[in-house]
Protein backbone atom coordinates (compact mmCIF):
# COMPACT_ATOMS: atom_id res chain seq x y z
CA UNK A 1 0.00 0.00 0.00
CA UNK A 2 1.25 3.32 -0.99
CA UNK A 3 0.11 6.49 1.70
CA UNK A 4 -0.61 9.90 0.16
CA UNK A 5 0.15 12.87 2.84
CA UNK A 6 -1.45 15.57 1.55
CA UNK A 7 -3.90 13.57 -0.71
CA UNK A 8 -6.67 16.36 -0.94
CA UNK A 9 -4.22 18.97 -2.67
CA UNK A 10 -3.85 19.21 -6.45
CA UNK A 11 -0.61 16.87 -7.00
CA UNK A 12 -2.07 14.22 -4.35
CA UNK A 13 -5.36 14.02 -5.73
CA UNK A 14 -3.46 13.10 -9.11
CA UNK A 15 -1.20 10.60 -7.03
CA UNK A 16 -4.53 8.78 -5.62
CA UNK A 17 -6.16 8.44 -9.07
CA UNK A 18 -3.14 7.17 -10.53
CA UNK A 19 -2.24 4.80 -8.26
CA UNK A 20 -5.42 3.02 -7.85
CA UNK A 21 -6.75 0.61 -5.43
CA UNK A 22 -3.20 0.39 -3.64
CA UNK A 23 -3.77 4.01 -2.36
CA UNK A 24 -4.71 5.62 0.61
CA UNK A 25 -4.80 9.12 1.12
CA UNK A 26 -4.47 11.31 4.48
CA UNK A 27 -4.46 15.02 4.99
CA UNK A 28 -4.65 17.64 7.80
CA UNK A 29 -7.86 16.09 9.59
CA UNK A 30 -6.55 12.99 9.61
CA UNK A 31 -2.13 13.92 9.77
CA UNK A 32 -0.43 16.30 11.17
CA UNK A 33 3.06 16.20 10.06
CA UNK A 34 4.06 19.01 12.66
CA UNK A 35 3.74 16.73 15.35
CA UNK A 36 6.09 13.80 15.48
CA UNK A 37 2.97 11.73 17.85
CA UNK A 38 0.37 12.48 15.14
CA UNK A 39 2.83 11.36 12.42
CA UNK A 40 4.05 8.31 14.26
CA UNK A 41 0.36 6.77 14.83
CA UNK A 42 -0.63 7.54 11.79
CA UNK A 43 2.16 5.28 9.68
CA UNK A 44 2.86 2.45 12.10
CA UNK A 45 -0.77 1.74 11.88
CA UNK A 46 -1.53 2.00 8.43
CA UNK A 47 1.94 0.37 7.81
CA UNK A 48 2.19 1.15 4.23
CA UNK A 49 5.34 0.11 2.42
CA UNK A 50 5.92 3.73 0.86
CA UNK A 51 4.52 7.44 2.10
CA UNK A 52 4.74 9.94 -0.28
CA UNK A 53 4.61 13.35 1.12
CA UNK A 54 2.70 15.91 -1.11
CA UNK A 55 1.99 17.94 2.23
CA UNK A 56 3.86 21.66 2.01
CA UNK A 57 3.30 25.21 2.97
CA UNK A 58 3.74 26.34 -0.32
CA UNK A 59 2.61 30.37 -0.39
CA UNK A 60 6.06 31.42 -0.81
CA UNK A 61 5.86 35.22 -0.56
CA UNK A 62 4.05 34.13 3.27
CA UNK A 63 7.06 32.05 3.97
CA UNK A 64 9.11 35.21 4.37
CA UNK A 65 6.02 36.51 7.08
CA UNK A 66 5.75 33.14 8.66
CA UNK A 67 9.44 31.33 8.68
CA UNK A 68 8.25 29.28 11.70
CA UNK A 69 5.36 27.37 10.08
CA UNK A 70 7.11 27.22 6.36
CA UNK A 71 10.38 25.23 8.87
CA UNK A 72 7.42 23.24 11.01
CA UNK A 73 5.45 22.27 8.04
CA UNK A 74 8.46 21.92 5.18
CA UNK A 75 11.50 21.09 7.42
CA UNK A 76 10.46 19.75 10.44
CA UNK A 77 7.47 18.02 9.09
CA UNK A 78 9.57 15.54 6.89
CA UNK A 79 11.77 14.99 9.83
CA UNK A 80 8.88 13.29 11.54
CA UNK A 81 7.90 11.29 8.34
CA UNK A 82 11.41 9.82 7.86
CA UNK A 83 11.53 9.03 11.73
CA UNK A 84 8.66 6.81 11.17
CA UNK A 85 8.63 5.63 7.84
CA UNK A 86 12.17 3.96 9.26
CA UNK A 87 10.51 2.87 11.89
CA UNK A 88 8.61 0.50 10.04
CA UNK A 89 11.10 0.13 7.31
CA UNK A 90 8.86 1.40 4.21
CA UNK A 91 10.23 3.67 1.76
CA UNK A 92 9.64 8.03 1.59
CA UNK A 93 8.97 9.80 -1.12
CA UNK A 94 9.40 13.79 -0.68
CA UNK A 95 8.26 16.65 -3.15
CA UNK A 96 10.92 19.49 -3.64
CA UNK A 97 11.28 22.58 -5.62
CA UNK A 98 13.45 23.96 -8.44
CA UNK A 99 13.63 26.98 -5.56
CA UNK A 100 16.69 25.38 -3.59
CA UNK A 101 18.75 26.91 -6.53
CA UNK A 102 19.70 30.46 -6.82
CA UNK A 103 19.15 30.11 -10.79
CA UNK A 104 22.38 31.48 -11.42
CA UNK A 105 23.95 28.57 -13.18
CA UNK A 106 22.61 29.86 -16.65
CA UNK A 107 21.39 26.42 -17.48
CA UNK A 108 19.37 23.71 -16.58
CA UNK A 109 20.03 22.48 -12.90
CA UNK A 110 20.86 18.33 -12.18
CA UNK A 111 20.54 16.59 -9.29
CA UNK A 112 24.13 16.66 -7.79
CA UNK A 113 24.47 20.87 -8.47
CA UNK A 114 24.71 22.44 -4.88
CA UNK A 115 21.60 24.24 -3.84
CA UNK A 116 21.65 27.64 -2.83
CA UNK A 117 17.67 28.87 -1.93
CA UNK A 118 17.25 32.72 -2.24
CA UNK A 119 14.57 32.74 -0.35
CA UNK A 120 12.75 30.93 2.74
CA UNK A 121 10.33 28.73 1.03
CA UNK A 122 13.52 27.34 -0.95
CA UNK A 123 15.41 27.11 2.57
CA UNK A 124 13.03 25.37 4.13
CA UNK A 125 12.27 22.59 1.76
CA UNK A 126 16.19 22.13 1.35
CA UNK A 127 15.88 21.46 5.19
CA UNK A 128 13.02 18.86 4.15
CA UNK A 129 15.13 17.23 1.76
CA UNK A 130 18.20 17.04 4.22
CA UNK A 131 15.33 15.40 7.07
CA UNK A 132 13.95 13.31 4.29
CA UNK A 133 17.25 11.55 3.85
CA UNK A 134 17.21 10.62 7.66
CA UNK A 135 15.35 7.40 6.15
CA UNK A 136 17.93 5.48 3.91
CA UNK A 137 15.31 4.32 1.65
CA UNK A 138 14.43 7.72 0.61
CA UNK A 139 13.37 9.47 -2.40
CA UNK A 140 13.62 13.06 -3.22
CA UNK A 141 11.44 14.65 -6.28
CA UNK A 142 12.61 18.09 -7.49
CA UNK A 143 9.76 19.80 -9.25
CA UNK A 144 8.41 23.43 -10.65
CA UNK A 145 5.65 25.36 -11.80
CA UNK A 146 2.74 22.80 -10.75
CA UNK A 147 -0.68 23.49 -12.30
CA UNK A 148 -3.79 20.84 -11.81
CA UNK A 149 -7.04 20.41 -12.46
CA UNK A 150 -7.70 20.24 -7.98
CA UNK A 151 -6.36 23.50 -6.83
CA UNK A 152 -5.30 26.66 -7.45
CA UNK A 153 -2.75 27.59 -10.25
CA UNK A 154 -0.97 29.65 -12.78
CA UNK A 155 -3.40 28.63 -15.48
CA UNK A 156 -6.64 28.90 -13.79
CA UNK A 157 -5.82 32.58 -12.91
CA UNK A 158 -5.01 33.44 -16.54
CA UNK A 159 -7.83 32.13 -17.69
CA UNK A 160 -10.21 34.14 -15.38
CA UNK A 161 -8.05 37.11 -16.03
CA UNK A 162 -8.47 36.60 -20.07
CA UNK A 163 -12.12 36.59 -19.96
CA UNK A 164 -12.12 39.94 -17.89
CA UNK A 165 -9.42 41.90 -19.84
CA UNK A 166 -7.73 42.16 -23.22
CA UNK A 167 -4.45 42.87 -21.85
CA UNK A 168 -2.50 41.35 -19.13
CA UNK A 169 1.62 42.28 -18.01
CA UNK A 170 3.24 38.79 -16.88
CA UNK A 171 6.89 38.45 -15.46
CA UNK A 172 9.67 37.56 -18.47
CA UNK A 173 12.51 37.29 -16.73
CA UNK A 174 12.25 34.12 -15.03
CA UNK A 175 12.33 30.90 -17.02
CA UNK A 176 11.16 27.25 -15.81
CA UNK A 177 9.27 24.61 -16.70
CA UNK A 178 5.48 24.31 -16.42
CA UNK A 179 4.24 20.85 -15.00
CA UNK A 180 1.52 19.27 -15.06
CA UNK A 181 0.31 17.31 -12.14
CA UNK A 182 -0.85 14.33 -13.74
CA UNK A 183 2.94 14.07 -15.40
CA UNK A 184 4.40 14.55 -11.96
CA UNK A 185 2.51 12.08 -10.71
CA UNK A 186 3.40 9.27 -13.43
CA UNK A 187 6.88 10.38 -12.87
CA UNK A 188 7.04 9.70 -9.11
CA UNK A 189 5.14 6.29 -9.50
CA UNK A 190 7.67 5.33 -12.38
CA UNK A 191 10.55 6.19 -9.98
CA UNK A 192 9.04 4.13 -7.28
CA UNK A 193 8.37 1.07 -9.35
CA UNK A 194 12.00 1.12 -10.64
CA UNK A 195 13.16 1.15 -6.71
CA UNK A 196 14.94 4.73 -7.35
CA UNK A 197 16.22 6.22 -4.43
CA UNK A 198 18.05 9.87 -4.22
CA UNK A 199 17.11 12.55 -5.76
CA UNK A 200 15.97 13.58 -9.57
CA UNK A 201 14.15 15.78 -11.07
CA UNK A 202 10.92 15.96 -13.32
CA UNK A 203 9.53 18.33 -14.83
CA UNK A 204 7.47 18.94 -17.99
CA UNK A 205 10.32 18.76 -21.52
CA UNK A 206 11.15 22.15 -22.11
CA UNK A 207 10.92 25.50 -20.69
CA UNK A 208 9.44 29.06 -20.79
CA UNK A 209 8.95 32.55 -18.77
CA UNK A 210 5.90 33.03 -17.14
CA UNK A 211 5.01 35.68 -19.81
CA UNK A 212 5.74 32.87 -22.32
CA UNK A 213 3.61 30.61 -20.71
CA UNK A 214 0.87 32.84 -20.38
CA UNK A 215 0.88 33.63 -24.05
CA UNK A 216 1.14 29.86 -24.88
CA UNK A 217 -2.54 29.75 -22.62
CA UNK A 218 -4.57 32.26 -24.36
CA UNK A 219 -3.43 30.96 -27.75
CA UNK A 220 -4.70 27.36 -26.91
CA UNK A 221 -7.77 28.75 -25.54
CA UNK A 222 -8.53 30.65 -28.08
CA UNK A 223 -8.51 34.14 -25.87
CA UNK A 224 -7.35 37.16 -27.94
CA UNK A 225 -4.86 38.77 -24.68
CA UNK A 226 -1.92 40.68 -25.60
CA UNK A 227 0.46 39.57 -22.79
CA UNK A 228 3.19 42.21 -22.15
CA UNK A 229 6.39 41.91 -20.05
CA UNK A 230 7.29 42.90 -17.33
CA UNK A 231 10.87 42.47 -14.77
CA UNK A 232 10.80 40.63 -11.18
CA UNK A 233 11.96 43.54 -10.14
CA UNK A 234 9.17 45.56 -11.15
CA UNK A 235 6.81 42.80 -9.70
CA UNK A 236 8.78 43.27 -6.18
CA UNK A 237 7.53 40.71 -4.41
CA UNK A 238 8.75 39.69 -1.23
CA UNK A 239 10.43 36.74 -1.71
CA UNK A 240 13.07 36.52 -4.29
CA UNK A 241 12.54 34.45 -7.44
CA UNK A 242 15.22 32.16 -8.93
CA UNK A 243 15.60 34.06 -12.35
CA UNK A 244 16.75 30.19 -14.06
CA UNK A 245 15.86 27.20 -12.63
CA UNK A 246 14.85 24.76 -15.41
CA UNK A 247 15.55 21.36 -14.52
CA UNK A 248 17.40 18.36 -16.24
CA UNK A 249 15.13 15.07 -16.12
CA UNK A 250 17.98 13.29 -17.58
CA UNK A 251 18.49 11.31 -14.96
CA UNK A 252 14.46 10.62 -14.45
CA UNK A 253 14.46 8.97 -18.40
CA UNK A 254 17.42 7.30 -18.36
CA UNK A 255 16.58 5.62 -14.99
CA UNK A 256 13.15 4.94 -15.76
CA UNK A 257 12.28 5.07 -19.32
CA UNK A 258 9.70 7.50 -18.58
CA UNK A 259 10.07 10.70 -20.64
CA UNK A 260 7.57 13.39 -19.73
CA UNK A 261 5.54 15.13 -22.40
CA UNK A 262 6.61 18.92 -23.37
CA UNK A 263 5.27 21.55 -21.39
CA UNK A 264 3.11 22.86 -24.42
CA UNK A 265 1.92 19.26 -25.45
CA UNK A 266 1.15 18.95 -21.62
CA UNK A 267 -1.35 22.20 -21.61
CA UNK A 268 -2.94 20.85 -24.30
CA UNK A 269 -4.03 17.99 -22.92
CA UNK A 270 -4.98 19.60 -19.40
CA UNK A 271 -7.42 22.44 -21.55
CA UNK A 272 -8.68 19.79 -23.20
CA UNK A 273 -9.25 17.65 -20.28
CA UNK A 274 -10.57 20.82 -18.88
CA UNK A 275 -12.75 21.35 -21.38
CA UNK A 276 -14.24 17.80 -21.48
CA UNK A 277 -15.08 17.72 -18.07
Amino acid sequence: MILVVGADGMLGRDLMSLVGDSARGVDIGEIDITDLESTTRVITTLKPEAVVNCAAYTDVDGCESDVEKAMQVNGEGVAHLAMATREIGARLVHVSTDYVFDGAKGSPYQEDDSPHPLNVYGESKLAGEMNAAFNPEHLIVRTQWLYGHHGKNFVETMLALGAEKSQLTVVDDQIGSPTWTIDLASAVMALLKNGCRGVYHAANQGFCSWNGFATAIFEESGFPVRVAPMTTEQLNRPARRPLYSTLDCSKLIRDTGFCPQSWREALKHYLAQRKGA
